[in-house]
């Protein structure tokens, strides 16, 4: 029993730390990909149209 809250608690722990992380590249203005956007096909779909 405290073998299963340990685990699932450190599994939210990690999913709580790559959302703040997406969340502060978002704010930044980062890609979510961590690629360059020149070439990519999805580039309006992250960044709007130009």
């Amino acid at each position: 029993m405290i073998a299963t809250i340990l685990i699932a608690g450190i599994i939210f722990a990690l999913m709580v730390l790559v959302i703040v992380k997406q969340v502060k590249k978002s704010k930044n203005g980062e890609s979510g990909c961590g690629c360059g956007c020149s070439n990519c096909s999805s580039s309006s779909v992250c960044h709007g149209k130009k």
